[in-house]
């Protein structure tokens, strides 16, 4: 976005970009608090303030990058932490958190009972900050920042606080997220960041990008696509068996590049666009790669995270659960970005 375009032909920031606040007031959402955000260069996106500051709708001029499901945004449930109660409000979007003690299916032990992916999607942020461009002034950043707490008597206390910003003339968001245990024990902790991406981005013969050893969620030979001698980094045509429940997924110990960051993501060459997320494997070790290919129903997700998606039990079990002592402090840094230079897609797709 170059100064010497604008300079002297606008007033107001809003018209290069910036970040809206609104109420949604229709349909299953209504109440739901939201905050679109613009970065000026085709790449918009809808954060929901009221379900973690989770990504919903995203676009990149014409096109959406994200899977949205039938449901697509509502109001959080607090008490949505039981079996798969979880799916009920599940949105889909371009990121749903998951955890912040559990990431996988229900399980109940001698710690507890735990559903689906944990309860932090289900809980409201509370805003502390939005700072928004002030080009006139040179400065082309904007951020919003709030904390989202998972707290209950007696522990766990984990919170959240995090921070979704960009910058005026750059296709990316950048996610920084701090998770501190305010408890005064000591509290299990997991993450995955379930990144969904949908049509058109995802297309029959979309490159599903990522590097590193993997095994099958279910184990040879018993996983559908995830085997030897399949082709499973090509996006497929729907499925008839991924009607209803069908899936597949696969558990990838991440490649880092020199500096330690993994880079996965998409690429579309009959639309010319491809979707890099990049993160830290000291931060994030783990990858999921999941895709569901149903008829209507048409999604692969790229999640990092701290564990596969296994559940705490067999996380415990296997001794690679986290505990975060009391004041304990994690960081996790995430970032995607679009591409539509034909160099930068060929180093992206080459792992450069």
């Amino acid at each position: 976005m170059d100064h010497e375009t604008w300079k002297d032909k606008i007033c107001n920031p809003a018209q290069l970009g910036g970040i809206e606040t609104a109420v949604l007031d229709n349909g299953p959402g209504r109440g739901t608090r939201i905050a679109w955000i613009n970065t000026g260069t085709g790449l918009r996106y809808k954060v929901v303030l009221d379900r973690a500051m989770d990504i919903a709708d995203a676009f990149y001029n014409q096109h959406s990058l994200a899977w949205l499901s039938h449901l697509g945004v509502t109001p959080p449930q607090p008490f949505s932490d039981k079996g798969i109660d979880w799916i009920r409000t599940f949105g889909g979007g371009l990121l749903t958190t998951c955890g912040l003690h559990h990431v996988g299916g229900p399980e109940a032990d001698a710690y507890g009972e735990r559903g689906l992916h944990g309860q932090i999607s289900n809980t409201p942020a509370e805003i502390e900050s939005v700072v928004q461009p002030d080009p006139l002034a040179g400065n082309m950043e904007m951020r919003i920042t709030g904390i989202i707490r998972q707290t209950q008597l007696f522990g766990p206390n984990l919170e959240l606080r995090r921070t979704i910003s960009g910058k005026l003339g750059q296709a990316a968001i950048r996610i920084q997220d701090e998770v501190v245990n305010r408890s005064n024990t000591p509290a299990p902790h997991m993450l995955l960041y379930h990144f969904n991406f949908g049509w058109p981005l995802v297309d029959e013969g979309t490159d599903i990008v990522w590097q590193g050893k993997w095994t099958s969620r279910e184990g040879e030979p018993n996983n559908r696509i995830f085997r030897e001698g399949n082709n499973f980094r090509k996006a497929s045509a729907p499925l008839d068996e991924h009607s209803g429940g069908g899936e597949e997924a696969a558990f990838i110990d991440a490649t880092p590049d020199s500096s330690g960051q993994c880079t996965c993501g998409l690429y579309n060459s009959r639309i010319n666009l491809a979707l890099a997320l990049r993160f830290q494997k000291a931060q994030l070790p783990w990858l999921t790669n999941w895709q569901h290919w149903g008829r209507g129903e048409y999604i692969t997700g790229l999640e990092p995270g701290t564990n596969p998606p296994i559940g705490q039990a067999n996380a415990r079990a296997q001794n690679e659960l986290i505990h975060l002592a009391p004041g304990e402090r994690r960081t996790y840094d995430l970032e995607l970005e679009v591409l539509t230079d034909e160099g930068r897609i060929n180093d992206f797709l080459n792992n450069k």
